[in-house]
């Protein structure tokens, strides 16, 4: 009983995560005004969720706060590799401007057990934002880009310090903080992400609910009316990907426009993939949209990183010139030769006119090079701000 149409029409059995997660080792089915850890934690809204988790909007009766509720699916591993990564820096003190992680425990549900991490309440994603700005030709503050790049830089140089990849970088991976919505009403919550419009999910044969499903639906927080970013911090989120030095994982998911050039060109990445992943995300701050697009084909891909920065490595080639054939396209426009001026000085010189934001040049430069061994680390990007 997953399939959409077997459930009486709402628009959010589409715009929301799918039902067939919620079945034994997937989704916990959550309902407004459910409670946590024997009453601690109760629910008023949804943040959001993610291929592996859910995240609700909670009230902490203890520590009198708003704070964020992350349910993994019943099928992760318990403890989950999140909380041990988490774990593992905030104890070698090397977890700066990740989520501040304030409990976890383990829930039983009718899906089965499920890893329940609680986090501080965070704000909308840097891409959220970027977006919302762009649709009204604006763009973030030089200021913001600055404290977004430095503290983006900051976590990733003390995970790398300690042996530790992030593996999932990205504008929406990284988020604001939202300390003044923590300490606020609920009141005053609502009037910044909305206020919930939950829909009873309803069989149209008027059968009863597997006890599996959810018995409501609910958007998720739109943060419409989030006017913080220039007063907040940044916080890196999402450790699911995150794996350590030499135990690289044979296939990450990435998102097509964000994919790094030496998977696509050896199979291989290391921690260095994050340093390609901040290079975008910093750019997409200062431009409003990511470096490069994606609509599955590899070879367009490929073309538009070539100059962006540098020329193709010559031991690349021999496999762009295979790409180029099972594409069926010759590419000739690319000249042979790495033209006076790359397409990233190019376009940052006509939308970063501010002198402040000149050294986010050369980081860019340093972060998207081709080769990993050739890009600066974190902690060398950050000596350049």
């Amino acid at each position: 009983m997953d399939d959409p149409s077997h459930f009486c029409a709402t628009n959010l059995l589409h715009t929301q995560e799918k039902m067939r997660r919620y079945a034994p080792g997937g989704f916990h089915p959550v309902r407004l005004g459910d409670k946590f850890k024997d009453g601690r934690y109760t629910v008023y809204h949804k943040l959001g969720w993610g291929g592996f988790s859910t995240v609700w909007l909670v009230g902490d009766a203890e520590l009198n706060v708003w704070v964020a509720l992350k349910i993994t699916t019943a099928s992760s591993p318990k403890p989950s590799k999140e909380l041990e990564v988490f774990q593992y820096l905030r104890q070698k003190g090397a977890a700066h401007h990740l989520a501040l992680l304030l409990d976890s425990f383990i829930h039983k549900g009718p899906n089965g057990s499920h890893q329940c991490l609680v986090f501080e309440l965070l704000g909308p994603s840097v891409d959220t934002v970027v977006a919302d700005y762009s649709t009204s030709g604006d763009r973030l503050a030089a200021s913001t880009i600055l404290r977004i790049a430095r503290q983006l830089l900051q976590a990733l140089a003390s995970m790398h310090a300690e042996g530790y990849a992030h593996g999932d970088i990205s504008g929406s991976n990284v988020v604001f903080t939202a300390h003044k919505l923590a300490q606020s009403s609920l009141e005053s919550i609502f009037d910044v992400i909305g206020a919930p419009k939950p829909e009873d999910l309803i069989r149209c044969d008027g059968e009863q609910l597997s006890p599996g499903l959810p018995e409501q639906l609910v958007e998720k927080a739109g943060w419409d009316d989030w006017i913080d970013e220039d007063d907040e911090d940044i916080r890196v989120i999402d450790l699911g990907e995150a794996f350590a030095q030499g135990a690289e994982p044979v296939h990450l998911s990435e998102p097509g426009g964000l994919q790094v050039p030496e998977g696509i060109f050896t199979g291989r990445f290391d921690y260095r993939l994050d340093l390609w992943r901040a290079g975008c995300t910093i750019y997409t701050t200062v431009m409003g949209s990511r470096p490069f697009q994606f609509l599955s084909e590899i070879d367009v891909l490929v073309a538009q990183m070539i100059h962006f920065v540098e020329e193709l490595p010559p031991e690349w080639k021999p496999k762009w010139e295979q790409l180029k054939e099972k594409a069926g396209r010759k590419w000739d426009q690319i000249p042979d030769s790495m033209p006076p001026r790359s397409k990233l000085e190019d376009r940052f010189e006509r939308k970063a006119r501010e002198a402040c934001l000149k050294p986010l040049l050369p980081i860019m430069q340093g972060l998207l090079r081709f080769r990993p061994s050739d890009r600066i680390s974190a902690a060398a990007a950050l000596r350049l701000l």
